[in-house]
């Protein structure tokens, strides 16, 4: 890995949420467990991708065979943080028969007429493959704080919905890695004015995004009660300061490796006579 500093702890320890947790005291432009510049930062990244493609095909082969493991990413962040690029240039070096991404927009009335999780189950990663929820089941207790479209009783009541909902994935065999890309107000300013003054990016700009940023207090005090309410034993929230795009791609790459390396993944052994299958092949 010429070139590619190595991170110098357990990323999973370093970002996960855990009791006293803060998210007033994490510095977007840090990057926690790793020593290296840019240049190192980006040579990880594709140094690590031949690692990431053999797991994830190991799991979608194991799938095939019975197996119910699979990984659910669960990305979710203020406007402009950068989910994208995470889907674009750690979730892209995989083989893309095997992962699903499912972005979550605005409910439809159909949507809309069902619970919280109703489109949620449906979207979820089949055995064998890895899901990204670009956005997710949180913005249902995020944006409806923020907004008052829910009063407290509901809001609690969907914090346990959620928490008894991801409890029974992990059990049917899902590894959940739910990351939160914390960038500084000042940096999504820097982003935004960037979009607008790029005409290839207004396609990603939308007029509610300053709305949206008028509310960002707000918005941080919610992901602050997310994190004390949701982040479980087996379902843990990470926190991944994202102002440096390239970090938070480095980052969540290694929680992908992490989840996957805790999947004892291997080939599956062949249902089939190897040794006749090979001899007739040579005489075909």
């Amino acid at each position: 890995m010429a070139g590619a500093t190595e991170f110098t702890k357990q990323v999973s320890t370093v970002l996960k949420v855990g009791a006293g947790f803060s998210l007033d005291a994490v510095d977007p432009e840090s990057t926690p467990g790793y020593k290296g510049k840019k240049p190192n930062g980006v040579a990880l990244l594709a140094a690590q991708d031949d690692r990431l493609d053999v797991l994830q095909e190991m799991l979608f082969a194991q799938g095939k065979f019975g197996s119910q493991k699979r990984v659910l990413l669960i990305l979710q962040a203020m406007d402009t943080a950068g989910k994208g690029g995470i889907v674009e240039h750690v979730v892209g070096s995989m083989d893309p028969q095997g992962v699903r991404v499912a972005p979550f927009k605005t409910p439809t009335e159909e949507e809309k007429a069902h619970d919280f999780l109703w489109r949620v189950e449906k979207a979820l990663p089949d055995a064998g493959f890895v899901g990204v929820f670009d956005r997710s089941h949180y913005e249902d207790v995020l944006i409806h704080r923020v907004h008052g479209w829910a009063d407290e009783a509901e809001l609690e009541r969907r914090y346990g919905a959620i928490n008894e909902f991801e409890a029974r994935l992990a059990e049917q065999g899902t590894a959940i890695v739910k990351v939160m890309l914390n960038i500084s107000r000042d940096e999504q300013k820097t982003r935004l004015l960037a979009r607008l003054d790029d005409p290839s990016k207004h396609w990603k700009y939308n007029t509610s995004d300053l709305r949206e940023r008028a509310l960002w207090d707000s918005y941080m005090k919610a992901y602050q009660l997310v994190f004390e309410k949701t982040s479980t034993e087996v379902a843990p929230w990470y926190v991944v300061p994202a102002n440096k795009k390239w970090f938070a791609r480095i980052a969540v790459q290694e929680l992908l490796l992490e989840a996957l390396g805790k999947l004892d993944l291997s080939w599956p052994k062949a249902n089939f006579n190897v040794s006749a299958e090979r001899a007739m092949a040579v005489q075909s």
